[in-house]
């Protein structure tokens, strides 16, 4: 039996920034990671975006969250010899009069990451649209596919990642630590994604999972230094291709790629850009998200060695490694972690 400090499951960006910083921390990690190919991690945009919805607010602790997750990607791309993390701006054309006097309304009350460009017809020549458009700057484009990727060959290479389906059956608990198989960890944390709504120690969380789609556009004549939104996201992915995503369905049968949404993805395509394009793939995910959009960290009230470290949802990208950060120094010195986020906050539904 070997022993160790902590047991994760799960190595989407949750898993990846918790064992880091566990392990920056001096404790020993192992993870297990079933290798599945429609995660939300490996198909997400990777768009950290400091405005959201129709009002144009800031969101949820952008103002810490946001130079944080500069610093964690660069610092994370430095070390797995990668360009994690790039700036950019997001070009937002507006596809009613209403959206456009609400952008002007908000930059009118506050500037800070919003413009209008001088030039309303700068786009004209690439981009179909009628009323206008504002400038959303700095937004974040996270490299996910390769962060993703590489982390995990350098996990497997130092022995701390098993891929291999995570089996509830061999799990022991006991007060002192939880048993897995060979494994004999002090805590275990469930970085889960989606699975987490099955998990028979937090199945009781309002989880709120829904399904994304996207297609991968090859575009040659469109500039790569923006990301174009009309109602959806034109992204650059890599080289002249663009993720063009995504929708938010609630119902669901599984998270394989639809027929509706490849239709919905090239009529989208056929009214908005103006320069010829090429559908390259369509993929899909479910997210792990909340019915209150915010975070699950923490540990178990009952089960206090069982943890938890999920929810993030379309803000994942922000979020994991802020409060991955924040979850490690509650660990090592008992630092509070946000009310908003703690797990605790459902102490008495946990408690059924």
């Amino acid at each position: 039996m070997t022993h160790i400090d902590f047991l994760l499951i799960g190595q989407g960006i949750c898993g990846t920034f918790l064992s880091k910083y566990l392990i920056e921390a001096g404790y020993s990690v192992v993870i297990i990671d079933e290798d599945r190919k429609n995660t939300a991690s490996k198909v997400a945009s990777g768009v950290i975006n400091p405005v959201t919805g129709r009002r144009i607010v800031k969101t949820w602790l952008i103002d810490e969250v946001m130079p944080f997750a500069k610093e964690a990607y660069d610092e994370l791309g430095r070390s797995l010899g990668i360009n994690a993390l790039r700036e950019i701006s997001v070009l937002d054309f507006f596809p009613t009069p209403q959206i456009t006097e609400a952008f002007k309304k908000r930059f009118a009350e506050d500037t800070e990451f919003l413009s209008i460009p001088p030039d309303p017809n700068m786009w004209i020549d690439y981009i179909n649209y009628e009323f206008g458009y504002g400038e959303i700057t700095p937004a974040y484009l996270v490299n996910l596919t390769d962060i993703i990727s590489r982390s995990r060959e350098k996990l497997v290479e130092a022995g701390i990642l098993r891929s291999e389906k995570f089996d509830f059956t061999a799990l022991k608990l006991n007060e002192a630590s939880a048993t897995y198989n060979d494994l004999d960890a002090s805590r275990i944390i469930f970085c889960d994604g989606i699975a987490g709504g099955e998990n028979p120690f937090f199945k009781l969380l309002p989880f709120g999972a829904n399904k994304g789609e996207a297609v991968l556009v090859e575009i040659d004549e469109l500039p790569p230094d923006h990301i174009y939104k009309k109602g959806f996201n034109l992204v650059p992915w890599k080289d002249n291709i663009f993720w063009l995503g995504s929708n938010y369905l609630w119902e669901f049968e599984d998270d394989t790629p639809t027929p509706g949404f490849y239709r919905f993805a090239e009529n989208w395509l056929k009214q908005t850009v103006r320069v010829p394009f090429n559908i390259v793939d369509h993929v899909a995910g479910i997210r792990p998200a909340t019915l209150e959009r915010r975070p699950f960290v923490g540990f178990h009230p009952i089960y206090e060695n069982v943890g938890i470290f999920n929810g993030m949802g379309t803000k994942g990208c922000s979020l994991a490694p802020f409060f991955a950060r924040q979850f490690t120094e509650q660990i090592q010195n008992g630092s509070g972690l946000y009310p908003e986020a703690d797990v605790r906050r459902f102490t008495k539904v946990l408690s059924r």
